[in-house]
């Protein structure tokens, strides 16, 4: 069993054991118990009461973060010629079809979204097995696949997020910086956390929402309360 270090034990000694915080405390409490001598993440866990097995218990959305992600996203627009400018003026990072294709298909995947256009989902879709494990491949329900393409390019780069309950039935979603303010981690976290709420299956049973962890990239995971989450 590996050895805490003198930080992590410093950070969890800050953490009440059994104690499960406000999500207003947690937000604060989060930026003390980080130890990474970088700007962290800070990552939000939920741990839903459905079967993902059942196509009709699936939880997958997106959501806009109100102070955004923090990261610098670099966006991927397989456009068609007339849709280059747009996507370009919205500040996508690469912005073609054929020449990013082809890189694809030869294993360069060195974005975090790609967005496209509907005609082109016919070629993205032998390039499946590349993108779809990377959690690339576009998609109509989060956005990605639109004709207002520096809508979703503008979106994307200010800190739209999708989500998807894992085979375990937990959604994770980086949701800020460990050097947001406790406000603006609090702010996006609810808006996550509202935003999971809507979408309960009607065939889910029993408890939807059973535990909310909020943790640092480094640190130790941080319980709130569900009812006032």
């Amino acid at each position: 069993m590996a050895k805490l270090t003198k930080n992590r034990k410093n950070a969890e000694a800050k953490i009440i054991p059994g104690k499960v915080y406000s999500l207003e405390d947690a937000s604060s409490l989060i930026k003390e118990v980080s130890t990474s001598k970088f700007d962290g993440s800070v990552d939000l866990a939920i741990r839903l009461g459905v079967d993902p097995r059942k196509a009709n218990q699936m939880v997958r959305g997106v959501v806009s973060l109100p102070n955004g992600s923090g990261k610098t996203i670099r966006v991927l627009a397989l456009v068609t010629p007339d849709k280059e400018a747009e996507a370009k003026e919205a500040g996508a990072d690469f912005v073609g079809m054929d020449e990013y294709l082809a890189k694809i298909k030869s294993g360069w995947t060195d974005v975090d979204v790609i967005i496209t256009v509907p005609a082109a989902m016919g070629k993205l879709g032998p390039l499946g097995r590349i993108l779809g494990p990377r959690g690339l491949m576009p998609n109509p329900k989060s956005g990605t696949v639109t004709m207002d393409v520096g809508k979703a390019v503008r979106e994307v780069k200010a800190g739209k997020i999708d989500f998807k309950v894992d085979r375990y039935g937990i959604i994770h979603a980086g949701i800020g910086k460990i050097s947001f303010s406790p406000d603006q981690i609090q702010e996006n976290a609810s808006e996550v956390i509202n935003s999971i709420v809507k979408m309960k299956p009607t065939s889910a049973k029993g408890t939807y929402m059973r535990s909310v962890t909020l943790s640092p990239t480094m640190g130790p995971g941080i319980a709130v309360e569900v009812k006032n989450a």
